[in-house]
């Protein structure tokens, strides 16, 4: 599933900052990761050559993460917060609670490469929790499926936009 499947990724300017930057750094080290591949190469025989084949997974690695940081880059609205409160949306902090439980959770609707916000866990919309509750007006309660293939509701007591 590649990110354009799902929704447009909402991102900060500084998440985005930082990604385009982790995608230039990348980028910028193709021609070392080669040279690696060339020296391991010049080793001898290649069925036998554990830095060779290291250095070509390295290599596989490396390049699906650019392919993936450059569709979440081509997809992303940049500081584009949402701004009516009470619909859940990504780039919301929603506030909901579970059934059977009495305390609240509190967490950002948002893409997992929007990062680390201190306190506040980040849940994406193509999660199951997510899926559930994209569009949930406050007091709406949503089901969705567990792990384990039993169903939970929750109810959406609020979004608001994500201030940074």
């Amino acid at each position: 599933m590649t990110v354009s499947d799902t929704e447009v990724t909402w991102l900060t300017q500084e998440a985005y900052d930082r990604l385009k930057a982790e995608l230039d750094e990348m980028i910028e080290n193709r021609p070392v990761i080669a040279a690696e591949i060339n020296a391991r190469r010049e080793e001898g025989d290649l069925r036998e050559n554990g830095g060779y084949h290291a250095a070509r997974e390295e290599q596989g690695k490396q390049e699906a993460r650019i392919r993936q940081l450059q569709e979440l880059l081509r997809v992303a609205k940049v500081g584009e917060a949402p701004t009516v409160n009470g619909v859940a949306a990504p780039g919301m902090v929603l506030t909901v609670r579970y059934e059977g439980d009495d305390e609240t959770e509190e967490f950002l609707l948002a893409t997992r490469e929007e990062g680390a916000h201190g306190a506040l866990e980040v849940y994406s919309p193509s999660s199951p929790l997510g899926k559930a509750l994209l569009g949930a007006k406050e007091g709406e309660t949503r089901e969705y499926e567990l792990p384990n293939g039993s169903t939970m509701k929750v109810t959406l007591i609020k979004a608001v936009p994500y201030s940074g």
